[in-house]
């Protein structure tokens, strides 16, 4: 067993589920990993309504990998396959979810024209907590913003490599909203996306979804440390037999950062 499968063995084993009255803390909460999301495990784990009680803010997807989540300010968004932004009941379900209790420890302007990439690059070189996760939100108005979305599968449900190979994408120009998401560390890959993993939320509701670029035209970049994490692990027959030592990098890539078919959002 190498040292990832070790690492992500020890924290499935010691990550416990707090009572809802001890869950405002500074804690990232992961409902299931991204490699049996990669694998195709997309029955809802969890409940909305079970969810909120772990965190405020956070990114994810829905069962049957139903579109792009956003949780902005307590709310639950779901980005589907048109485009369209709707609204999350209690009673749907989560395949895989981060989640957390924003709070801002850190201010950072960001100047306009500042790139996705050159973002990445800066809070590399200049934010000293690469090995502890980060809540990430961004406020403001971008140039462009170019997001994706997946539409609902059905069973036997495909690789996530196969869905985003025809995912629809989205492109936005002079848009005012806000970006959520974290920062994970590289050594627990597997477990979640390596490096920045960020949604996009219109403030009119009129799209978002996945962020695969942006240019900022006047924004600021706010973040939490969030050294403690949780998760909670799907107890069935599918995700126990699964096999998650493999290397699956190089599909998280091509699934993750890597655009498919231009749409335009369904605004009717």
């Amino acid at each position: 067993m190498n040292t990832r499968s070790i690492l992500c063995l020890l924290l499935a084993l010691t990550c416990l589920i707090l009572p809802a009255s001890a869950q405002r803390d500074n804690a990232l909460t992961q409902i299931s990993t991204i490699d049996a999301i990669l694998n195709g495990l997309y029955d809802g784990v969890l409940s909305f309504g079970e969810l909120r009680e772990y965190g405020n803010f956070g990114i994810g997807t829905f069962h049957s990998l139903d579109g792009e989540m956003v949780a902005l300010d307590g709310a639950f968004y779901q980005v589907k396959a048109d485009g369209r932004v709707y609204d999350v009941t209690d009673t749907a379900a989560t395949p895989f979810s981060s989640i957390a209790f924003f709070q801002a420890e850190k201010e950072i302007p960001i100047a306009s024209g500042t790139n996705y990439q050159e973002i990445q690059a800066h809070l590399k070189e200049t934010i000293p907590a690469e090995n502890i996760f980060q809540g990430i939100k961004i406020l403001g108005t971008f140039q462009y913003m170019k997001t994706r979305s997946v539409p609902g599968q059905t069973k036997p449900y495909p690789p996530l490599v196969k869905v985003t190979a025809n995912q629809p994408t989205f492109e936005f120009h002079d848009i005012a909203g806000t970006v959520v998401g974290f920062y994970t560390p590289d050594y627990v890959g597997g477990l979640n996306v390596p490096g920045y993993h960020l949604h996009f939320l219109a403030d009119d509701k009129s799209g978002g979804g996945h962020i695969l670029d942006f240019t900022v035209r006047e924004a600021t970049l706010y973040l939490d440390y969030l050294p403690e994490i949780r998760i909670i692990l799907p107890n069935n027959p599918d995700f126990n037999s699964l096999e998650l030592s493999k290397d699956l990098s190089d599909e998280l890539n091509q699934a993750e950062r890597e655009g498919g078919k231009k749409a335009e959002p369904d605004n009717r």
